[in-house]
């Protein structure tokens, strides 16, 4: 009995024409869709999220920057906002700089 399954388990695998190429492939190709739909699709749909609230963006809006700086668009330019942040005191900052998510919450 012994000698049996020595025997069989030491066989060799059958190579046989019924084998499916895909079927060794299958395993990777669910990983990459996987990949696809928790991190590359979400990280697209934020960044046009993020473009267009920063197209959006008009005079008087009140925003909240990358580094935290909390105030309102008084002037808009090609590639910039002047920010009004307190009583007449303004600031120059990238369009890229206001913060989405921080400005949503400021304004919720």
């Amino acid at each position: 009995m012994m000698n049996l399954m020595n025997v069989l388990l030491m066989a060799p695998p059958t190579q046989g024409a019924n084998q499916n190429p895909l079927m060794q492939f299958l395993p990777l190709i669910l990983i990459g869709i996987v990949f696809y739909f928790f991190m590359i699709r979400p990280q697209t749909k934020k960044m046009k999220d993020q473009r267009n609230f920063i197209e959006g963006i008009k005079k008087g809006d009140k925003v909240v920057t990358i580094g935290g700086i909390h105030g309102k668009i008084a002037e808009i330019n090609d590639d910039t906002y002047m920010l009004e942040i307190e009583n007449g005191v303004k600031m120059k900052i990238d369009k890229v700089s206001v913060s989405l998510e921080a400005s949503k919450k400021l304004n919720s």
